[in-house]
């Protein structure tokens, strides 16, 4: 089969054994799994990968234990990332906390009324901005 453009720029994958499988040398897979994560877009998978691979090798882990550890560290990068990315969507002005609100403008409202509510607006917060 043809390679496609993008798979030119791609290092190669080894020497043909008897058997017709590939030996691969440590530099090639880190070159191979930098273009993968870099074609998913997921850097998070790239920067865990040796370090998760690393534990694996120490604490025995099965392949698919492995691979579940690094999904879960991009998911997990995903995630935490989503908010900023639809704040800086909305192009609000700047992003302001509870703690810089001037509750002088208030009606009916304290300091110490606004931080009693603090924590469950912090959770009305996460849910709005999980969405």
């Amino acid at each position: 089969m043809a390679r496609t453009a993008s798979q030119a720029s791609r290092p190669t994958t080894g020497t043909a054994k008897p058997d017709g499988q590939t030996s691969r040398t440590g530099r090639q897979t880190a070159a191979d799994l930098a273009f993968l994560a870099r074609a998913m877009k997921a850097p998070a998978l790239l920067d865990a990968a040796e370090r998760l691979a690393e534990r694996a090798r120490t604490e025995s882990w099965t392949h698919t234990e492995y691979l579940v550890a690094c999904l879960q560290r991009e998911v997990s990068a995903r995630d935490s990332h989503g908010g900023e990315g639809r704040i800086r969507a909305a192009r609000f002005p700047a992003v302001k906390t509870i703690e810089e609100l001037d509750v002088a403008h208030l009606r009916g409202m304290t300091r110490q009324q606004l931080s009693h509510g603090r924590a469950e607006e912090q959770s009305v917060a996460s849910v709005i901005l999980s969405r």
